[in-house]
């Protein structure tokens, strides 16, 4: 099958194109040229490349035009953000094009209110936020797209993407890097609300197995949306204790008022970190395990350490002492 990737030189691409080559696929992918793929393997020599910056082609009405001159029977499309720029893409290729799939974002779900959360269901709070906001416009759009008879969509929803090559957001919902120093020196962190707020991490080539697993079941794919994440979610204080037993102590703990972590951090890390842990979520896969044979490899900690490790590797990140072994 020809596939076409928007994209794939980020984090899901990385993995899901030679994922692709492997599966027997002719692959293009479509990037703006500026970075490599994070995790590199033969099968990128296989890959046609094509340049194109796709916020400016958007802007002139050029992109989808584009990526349709390509003939691709399936489209992945990794970065896309505003429900106009998806909109543009469906338009373009209604008729030409077999199956689009899209890469939203568990953001796409406000705060939780049961757990898990489950795909259409009253599971989770309207969405808020310029970014998850968008996000859900679009899964929306894709689906009403599909039920009125028109291109076959699917939109696959990760978690917090985490894997080598990049900062995993920490255990106080932010890329603080002071974080790791602190846990790994076993010096007091201080933590904002209560401690048991989640989150729900994903490795990135767990996300690739469920963009491959979708575009070989198209049928049963077409028209719905999945949730991606790793099997469990990470309390904050779990996920803290987690991380210093690699370190060979206890995480030390402080609990502190909003106001007072507000103080203490930068407007930048103390709004990620609200962003995380107000929508305290946790994700039910168990709608792309059954439809998909979705099957994550890494529980959260597995991702996580795996990312520490590359990046204290490639010193590109400083902690007090040693990293040892990792849970499971």
């Amino acid at each position: 099958m020809k596939v076409t990737v928007i994209g794939g030189s980020g984090h899901i691409g990385s993995f899901l194109v030679p994922r692709l080559v492997r599966a027997g696929h002719e692959v293009t992918n479509i990037s703006r040229g500026s970075r490599k793929p994070y995790a590199d393997a033969p099968e990128w020599q296989q890959v046609h490349q094509v340049t194109a910056d796709r916020e400016a082609e958007d802007r002139d009405g050029t992109f989808a035009d584009r990526v349709a001159g390509l003939k691709p029977e399936a489209v992945v499309d990794l970065v896309c953000f505003t429900l106009d720029s998806a909109a543009s893409l469906v338009h373009r290729l209604r008729g030409e094009v077999g199956h689009l799939l899209h890469c939203g974002s568990v953001w796409r779900y406000g705060q939780s209110l049961k757990l898990p959360i489950r795909e259409g269901s009253d599971s989770a709070a309207e969405p808020f936020g310029e970014y998850g906001i968008q996000k859900h416009r679009i899964a929306v759009m894709l689906q009403e797209e599909t039920a009125s008879g028109g291109l076959a969509t699917t939109s696959l929803h990760p978690g917090h993407i985490v894997g080598p090559g990049w900062h995993p957001i920490g255990p106080l919902g932010n890329l603080d890097p002071a974080v790791w120093q602190a846990i790994s020196a076993g010096q007091p962190l201080r933590v904002p609300g209560s401690g048991a707020e989640m989150m729900h991490h994903v490795h990135a080539d767990d996300v690739a197995q469920a963009f491959e697993k979708a575009i070989a079941r198209r049928e049963a794919a077409s028209g719905e949306d999945f949730n991606i994440v790793a099997p469990t979610a990470l309390t904050v204080r779990g996920y803290a204790d987690l991380a210093a037993a690699w370190f060979g102590h206890a995480a030390v703990l402080e609990t502190v008022p909003w106001d007072r972590f507000r103080e203490n951090t930068s407007p930048e890390y103390a709004e990620s970190s609200w962003g995380h842990l107000y929508r305290s979520q946790c994700f039910s896969i168990e709608k792309a395990a059954s439809v998909l044979g979705y099957a994550p490899r890494y529980e959260p900690e597995q991702a996580i350490f795996e990312s520490i490790q590359w990046l204290l590797d490639h010193d590109q990140l400083h902690v007090a002492r040693p990293l040892g072994v990792a849970a499971g």
